[in-house]
């Protein structure tokens, strides 16, 4: 055993989960169960066209809540939703509670030859409405993200953040995610 490290309970079948973190409002670490009971109504499911504008509210400022409204669906949205709705290797993901959009993100299958063959996801566009961070949105959209890539037989989850979002990656270092590579971007 690791001095001062404290194992994930074992689910079964070598299944670990690690230990929730402390609730904001509370300060107490809330359980699968009780977040689960408390997200029960919220769905995650493929974007429809008509959740367009809403997606690109999240996208567009992740501060403040963007009006759907206000967002102009340009024609290179319309091709580029249209693209990812036609292909089988991509979602374009929406956690909801009814009507509202409360978060969403984008998945890529990726067909490889490394790792045995197997597909590997990209998660890409990973926002929650920001009035609605904190009650763990955010936890439940990854992990509902990474269970349909599991599902569908995929080796490895990956996803790039922007080195100034130091929250976003403490975030995704909390759901497992480790720091393995250096990305590079060449921009045209």
């Amino acid at each position: 055993m690791i001095p001062g490290h404290t194992p994930a309970p074992r689910l079964g079948a070598g299944v670990y989960r690690r230990p929730r973190p402390p609730t904001p409002a509370t300060g107490e670490v809330e359980d699968a169960g009780a977040v689960r009971a408390r997200l029960g109504s919220v769905i995650l499911r493929p974007a429809t066209h008509a959740e367009l504008p809403a997606v690109l509210a999240l996208l567009a400022d992740e501060e403040r809540v963007v009006d759907p409204g206000s967002v102009t669906v340009t024609e290179a949205y319309e091709r580029a939703f249209a693209d990812i709705e036609a292909d089988p290797r991509n979602e374009m993901l929406v956690l909801v509670d009814g009507e509202l959009v409360l978060g969403c993100l984008q998945i890529t299958y990726i067909p490889g030859l490394g790792k045995g063959g197997a597909e590997r996801a990209l998660v890409e566009a990973v926002r929650i409405r920001a009035d609605r961070r904190g009650a763990g949105l955010g936890r439940e959209l990854m992990e509902r993200a990474v269970a349909r890539a599991r599902a569908r037989g995929c080796a490895l989850v990956q996803l790039t953040s922007d080195k100034r979002r130091t929250e976003a990656h403490r975030f995704y270092a909390s759901l497992g995610f480790a720091r393995s590579h250096d990305g590079f971007k060449l921009r045209f």
